[in-house]
This record gives C-alpha cells, sequence and structure tokens, in this order.
C-alpha cells in the first residue's frame, strides 16, 4: 500500500514540474537537425537523401516493368484462350512504355505451346487422338452429331 501511494504521489510531483528534471534534459541534448544526429555533415547528408530517392525511382520502374511483363503474358494468355480483356493490364502495359514484352523464359515457353498447338491441329495430331480414343467413344459422338444434324434440318425444312 506504501508503494501505490508512493508511486502516485511521485508521478503527480513530477507532473506538476517540482521534480524529475531528467526527462527535460534527454529532450534537449538530442539535436534537431537531421544531418547531425545521422552523425554526417549537412552536405554528406543530403548527397544521402538523393541517393535514397534515386534508389527508391529505379526500384520503382524496375517494378513497374515487371508489373507491365506480367500484364502482357496475361493479355497474350486471355487472347489465346479467347477470353475478355482486362483495362487493368492494358493501362499498365501503357504507364511501362512501348519497350515491354515478355521476359526470355516465357517467350520459350510460349513458343513450345504454340508448336504443340500446331502439332494437335495438324491431320497427324488429329490421328494420333483418334487412335488413344476408343471406339465406343468415337461412335456416340458420330450419333450424337447426327442426331443434331437431323434435328436442325427438320427444323428448317417444312416437308419433313
Amino acid at each position: 500500500m506504501a508503494f501505490l501511494m508512493k508511486s502516485m504521489l511521485s508521478n503527480q510531483v513530477k507532473n506538476l514540474g517540482l521534480g524529475g528534471g531528467g526527462e527535460e534534459s534527454k529532450e534537449e541534448s538530442t539535436p534537431s537537425d537531421p544531418a547531425a544526429a545521422a552523425g554526417m555533415t549537412r552536405e554528406e547528408y543530403e548527397e544521402y537523401q538523393k541517393q535514397v530517392v534515386e534508389e527508391k525511382m529505379e526500384r520503382d520502374a524496375a517494378f513497374a516493368q515487371k508489373k507491365a511483363e506480367r500484364a502482357c503474358l496475361r493479355v497474350h494468355l486471355r487472347e489465346k484462350y479467347r477470353l475478355p480483356k482486362s483495362e487493368l493490364d492494358e493501362n499498365q502495359i501503357q504507364m511501362a512504355g512501348d519497350d515491354v514484352g515478355l521476359p526470355e523464359d516465357l517467350r520459350k515457353m510460349v513458343a513450345e505451346d504454340q508448336v504443340e498447338e500446331e502439332d494437335k491441329d495438324s491431320i497427324l495430331g488429329q490421328l494420333q487422338n483418334i487412335q488413344n480414343m476408343d471406339m465406343d467413344t468415337i461412335k456416340e459422338k458420330a450419333q450424337a452429331t447426327f442426331t443434331e444434324m437431323k434435328q436442325a434440318a427438320e427444323q428448317k425444312c417444312s416437308v419433313m
């Protein structure tokens, strides 16, 4: 109980300004100049600040470039799979400028995908797909197609 009373009273006395002057001397001893606080001269501090700003600008430019490259990839994939376009991606590409392209690794991947798709679209690719399918599946697809064509013809032709 005595400890509680002593701590409450001493805090009140410090707030009145009668004691606890040690805190005020600490505040006065810290320099108001940021250069002096960092242990540099004014010119060194200004040069340091310029370097910090330049590095930040370089990082921001590199980040914008990476974002634009990713947006370019997304645009490419949307075109490839016929998905709706995104205004955000187009804006990011425009902000980065005209020198935006796919990164080299991604270009190689896209080229490999195009070669694979061309192989699948060729007659030999279709023949290989037929070999992998079983005859029941082919028969079902043919019957479904024939039924669809017959229904479409019946709807268009009034004689049938």
